[in-house]
């Protein structure tokens, strides 16, 4: 039975850890979820005044109302919807009680043409976000084709000649036309915690499984 025990205890060792790995990524699995719950209710908030200087920590996801003259030229950012397919997020300069800020007004199916500018002021609904979406294998934009692939915040501002200030609508008050606003939410923010949980117990659960297995056979006395 000695023998046994070296097996046995490095088997319940790495079962504890496993089953331990398992169990702090539900913790965090939790912790994620109220993270999101919290976002989700500041970003469905009663929307404020666009603040003089808006910072991308502090006011990230902060709902805001605008009112202003929107202008040209309007950015098209390539994405694609579910269920829909290829089409952009249309972004154009807005003025706005002196300031020109850029707002997201939404989706365009590939298919249809730009809406022009409104001639009347018009208010957007949405809220104030700082996309994370340019790395290395963003492509640059396309003049030719005028085609954006990324919401690169610096590099439109300085585009378009507004504050780096993005507001991605929720409502408008546009004209009917063929967009659709795409506002922010919480699903592009990952939350893998559960998946993680479950391949640790998973492997807690073959690690008890090897380790049976190979202290039965242990036990059985050799042939002849």
């Amino acid at each position: 039975m000695a023998r046994l025990i070296i097996p046995l205890i490095f088997g319940l060792f790495g079962t504890v850890v496993l089953i331990g790995l398992g169990t702090w990524q539900m913790q965090r699995l939790e912790w994620k979820e109220t993270i999101l719950a919290d976002i989700e209710a500041r970003i469905l908030a009663a929307p404020a005044d666009l603040p003089a200087n808006p910072d991308m920590v502090d006011d990230r996801y902060l709902p805001v109302a605008v009112t202003g003259t929107m202008g040209d030229p309007a950015i098209r950012v390539l994405v694609s919807q579910k269920q829909i397919g290829a089409g952009y997020r249309i972004i154009r300069p807005m003025q706005v009680d002196g300031r020109r800020i850029m707002v997201d007004l939404g989706f365009l199916p590939i298919q249809s043409p730009t809406p022009p500018a409104a001639p009347e002021p018009v208010t957007v609904t949405g809220n104030l976000h700082w996309p994370d979406e340019v790395d290395s294998y963003t492509p640059e934009p396309d003049p030719a084709a005028d085609i954006w692939f990324a919401r690169d915040l610096p590099r439109l501002a300085a585009h378009l000649d507004t504050e780096p200030v993005l507001v991605v609508a929720r409502q408008t008050t546009l004209p009917q036309t063929a967009l659709t606003p795409l506002p922010v939410d919480t699903s592009g923010i990952p939350n893998d915690h559960l998946g993680y949980a479950v391949t640790w117990y998973g492997l807690a659960l073959v690690w008890v499984v090897m380790t049976a297995t190979l202290l039965w056979r242990m036990r059985k006395p050799a042939k002849g």
